[in-house]
């Protein structure tokens, strides 16, 4: 019906014709409930019987009215064959399905808009991506279609389309079947799962001699010497970070049931399978020894392997070298978001076909004496000293800033076809990412949040999934003042007041910074496999102003109605990168 303008006046019944939009009483005028006068008929000389019809569609009702009376007429001669004649079906024995619509329309009121709302996870949203209110449950719609007629409604139900062929290429599924970690709180993905769920911090006083004159000397340090889980001629020959990201590489690779060694023993093509990690530096301490080294001895005591030790690529490539990985070995280095973003590089190169296999994640080991003076002169690290707990306050009050850590985290992800023809455990889909850039400062966040907001959308976008479908935020929060603030203002803004269970564990591990993102993506795969959100260490008393459900004092159990898990990691520059992951099954 084409909107028609509301122009009240007064007149009596014997004054209506067919075509008039009418209001029975002052109270309906207010109420904006109005009808199409479809018909009159004289019933005596003080009476006539009046036919009406709500405007905007429904069932006609008839009213037996003195002649004398006083009605509003809101506008004349509507063509009243314009006006369908419809009726809300009872919805009592329908058995609703996820997917399915229901429309709900005033149809008294000739300028209401029809309202859907769409079934998800076995309640009614209004806006699946924002928040739209509270959900409703499915008695609820009933009711609304068992009272329509009397409250002037329409209520239609629209049943989910039975599945087709989807339009468009998405490619293919991507799962995720093993995970390695090489973190502050020991080797192994047991030792980290196990101190994030026991609210352990693996951060330490740095007490090397190189050390003693920083005004901050407080790490999240790995508390093995990696070079000694590996053959000694193959440690020489890697950084730091290449061996935190081989360990890590070497048991997410056996975790996902293949043969130690790699794809030759596995029977795999290494060919069809492939390396994404993500590295801001990798190992600053090569280099730094190699210029000690030149100073101290002249050119013939600096080492051939300075050079090639030194690259951010070389954890990718040792990795590819240890288990004989041949369709690729890539590196991407986005700031902080280095590793979230290689783990997403991945999933879109087993999406479309290049590989089947990708080892990804990140590697860094950058607690060094001039990175951690560079930050220090920043001011960008926490001042606290370990004495109390964790000096990294994520969300907290009394935040002050990062503490600089090393570490590695790899997943191994597959493609679905190819994990289920091997019978492979799947932990969790892979479903989706989603970056962008904020254009702000060289540093310092957007405090608006904006880059990032989008970054999350598009993740869930990319997984097919709706914000409803998000029952947790891996975030990435660092602890400095602006840029918790800054995700806060972003999860606010795409999430509205629905309270999405938060996590930060940098209270635990302190930033590690390009391997931050491959860390806390096994902690996300393993959040969705077992169920439990890991609480925030080192908070205290959580700032206010941040409006979010951050998990604090102990683990939480998963929410059941939703699926995707968010990992966030953003990086200095205004690199954004978001994984979200999907609950299996």
């Amino acid at each position: 019906m084409h909107q028609v303008p509301i122009r009240p006046h007064s007149v009596s019944v014997a004054e209506v014709i067919p075509g008039d939009l009418v209001a029975l009483s002052g109270e309906d005028v207010v109420q904006q409930r109005w009808f199409v006068v479809m018909h009159t008929l004289p019933e005596s000389p003080e009476s006539i019987r009046v036919v009406l019809r709500p405007p905007l569609g429904g069932l006609d009702r008839e009213e037996l009215l003195a002649r004398e009376r006083e009605v509003t007429v809101g506008c004349r001669r509507l063509d009243v064959t314009e006006v369908p004649l419809v009726s809300s079906v009872p919805l009592d024995g329908v058995e609703f399905r996820d997917g399915d619509r229901v429309t709900s329309l005033r149809a008294v009121d000739p300028l209401a808009d029809e309202v859907t709302y769409v079934r998800r996870w076995g309640v009614w949203h209004r806006d699946l991506d924002t928040d739209g209110g509270e959900a409703v449950a499915d008695d609820d719609v009933r009711l609304w279609a068992r009272d329509a007629g009397r409250d002037g409604f329409v209520v239609r139900h629209h049943a989910r389309p039975e599945s087709s062929a989807a339009v468009g290429f998405r490619g293919r599924r991507v799962v995720v079947t093993g995970l390695g970690a090489v973190s502050p709180l020991g080797v192994g993905v047991g030792e980290l799962w196990q101190g994030l769920l026991e609210g352990r911090h693996g951060i330490r006083e740095l007490d090397g001699r190189e050390f003693a004159e920083l005004p901050v000397r407080v790490a999240g340090v790995v508390p093995v010497d990696p070079a000694e889980l590996l053959p000694r001629a193959a440690a020489r020959r890697m950084n730091r970070a290449a061996q935190f990201a081989v360990l890590a590489a070497r048991e997410a690779w056996a975790d996902a049931g293949f043969v130690a060694g790699g794809t030759l023993e596995s029977g795999v093509d290494p060919e069809r399978v492939g390396v994404s990690l993500g590295a801001i530096l990798g190992d600053a301490s090569v280099l730094v020894g190699g210029d000690r080294k030149l100073r101290e001895k002249g050119p013939r005591g600096v080492s051939p392997l300075t050079t090639p030790m030194t690259v951010p690529s070389q954890a990718a490539s040792q990795v590819s070298l240890d288990l004989h990985i041949t369709g690729e070995a890539r590196t991407v280095t986005s700031a902080c978001a280095s590793g979230t973003e290689a783990i997403g590089e991945a999933i879109d190169r087993i999406r479309y076909g290049r590989v089947d296999v990708a080892l990804a994640g990140g590697a860094e080991a950058v607690v060094t004496p001039a990175i951690m003076a560079s930050f220090a002169s920043m001011r960008a690290l926490a001042s606290g000293g370990v004495d109390d707990g964790s000096p990294s306050r994520p969300f907290g009050k009394g935040r002050d800033g990062f503490v600089n850590g090393e570490g590695a985290g790899v997943l191994l992800l597959e493609a679905e076809e190819h994990a289920l023809a091997r019978g492979a455990r799947i932990y969790c889909e892979a479903a989706g990412w989603g970056l962008s850039a904020d254009a702000h400062h060289m540093a310092a966040p957007d405090p608006s949040g904006t880059g990032v907001a989008l970054a999350l959308r598009r993740a869930v976008r990319d997984a097919g999934g709706h914000m409803v479908d998000v029952v947790h935020i891996n975030a990435h929060a660092t602890a400095t003042v602006e840029g918790d603030l800054a995700e806060a203002e972003a999860v606010r803004a795409v999430f509205g007041e629905r309270p999405v269970p938060v996590t930060g564990l940098k209270g635990h591990l302190g930033h590690l910074q390009g391997a931050a993102g491959g860390v806390e993506a096994v902690a996300a795969a393993l959040t969705l496999h077992h169920g439990v959100v890991p609480p925030t260490v080192g908070s205290g008393e959580v700032d206010g102003a941040m409006g979010l459900d951050v998990v604090v004092g102990a683990p939480r159990e998963l929410p059941s109605r939703g699926d995707l898990v968010l990992s966030n990691s953003f990086g200095f520059g205004g690199h954004n990168a978001v994984l979200a992951l999907r609950r299996a099954g």
